[in-house]
């Protein structure tokens, strides 16, 4: 069976663009997020990843689950897979990239080269929903 890594991600969407963030060193934009540490829950994981971050607070009672999607892990040998349990939901604060995170944008479905393969899955949905241009 193939490793799997597993993972939680916020998808925050205005004006049909997605927010993404670049990791220091790395050339790909990832939907915000991250692994869950021993006994997190999906929740509990989420709203500390986003904190560390982008330095905002996620607002617990508002976060929806999108959908979860596993791909190829980028960067990883070949077989390595991620999957990545994917949210929407408010936030309060001013979102600022900070910790590991050297680079953040609204990126739009021109963009969808530019992240890693499953977040090409989400980009995906989302602009057969409507909700990314």
């Amino acid at each position: 069976m193939a490793p799997v890594i597993d993972t939680v991600a916020w998808v925050h969407l205005t004006e049909g663009r997605i927010l993404g963030a670049r990791t220091r060193g790395k050339e790909v934009f990832y939907i915000p997020g991250g692994k869950r540490n021993a006994g997190e829950s999906d929740l509990e994981a989420l709203l500390r990843e986003v904190r560390e971050e982008l330095t905002v607070a996620l607002v617990p009672e508002t976060v929806t689950h999108l959908g979860t999607y596993t791909a190829q892990a980028h960067g990883h040998p070949e077989g390595t897979l991620v999957r990545m349990a994917c949210y929407t939901a408010d936030y309060r604060g001013e979102l600022t990239a900070s910790s590991e995170i050297e680079e953040i944008a609204w990126l739009r479905l021109a963009d969808r080269d530019r992240t890693a393969p499953v977040d090409h899955l989400v980009f995906d949905a989302l602009a057969v929903a409507g909700r990314l241009r």
